[in-house]
């Protein structure tokens, strides 16, 4: 898996829900294998076989937020290059042909929030702006087509 970068925050936030799915969620979904399994014949035992396919569910969840860490570089947007579009920062852009605004912040995994703007850095309309700077135009393929977008500000926070 190629780096994952994250914020302390976004850190300390994917190994919480780490803990909470292993220390609150795995031991309900095995106590219900045990009583799945107290009742008899597996064969046929429907409450068995769906609390397997939890389990199978809960330990992918798990597997791939540990992925994630295993693969995270901490980074701390106060130290990027003041100007520049990159990780942290919040920037204003418009797209061709419209008068509203837009506003992004480029974010970490476990930091993301698409409702309030927080693209994660990795996603292709994010990587489109990377290294872009205030008056930049620049041209990304999203999934709606080729979009042209005006870089109005960049901020870091």
């Amino acid at each position: 898996m190629d780096s994952v970068p994250m914020t302390r925050e976004g850190y300390d936030r994917i190994k919480g829900e780490v803990e909470r799915l292993e220390n609150e969620e795995m031991p309900v979904i095995l106590e219900r294998l045990a009583n799945a399994r107290s009742e008899g014949d597996l064969k046929e035992n429907a409450e068995y076989h769906g609390a397997r396919e939890s389990q199978g569910l809960l330990q992918a969840r798990i597997n791939d937020l540990k992925a994630k860490l295993g693969a995270a570089v901490i980074i701390d947007p106060s130290t990027m290059p003041q100007g520049e579009i990159r990780f942290g920062a919040k920037i204003t852009v418009q797209k061709a042909g419209f008068k509203k605004t837009q506003e992004y912040t480029l974010v970490g995994a476990g930091d993301e929030d698409y409702d309030s703007g927080k693209i994660p850095v990795t996603s292709p309309l994010a990587q489109g702006f990377l290294g872009k700077k205030k008056g930049d135009t620049v041209q990304i393929q999203v999934p709606k087509g080729l979009q042209e977008f005006t870089v109005l500000e960049v901020v870091y926070e």
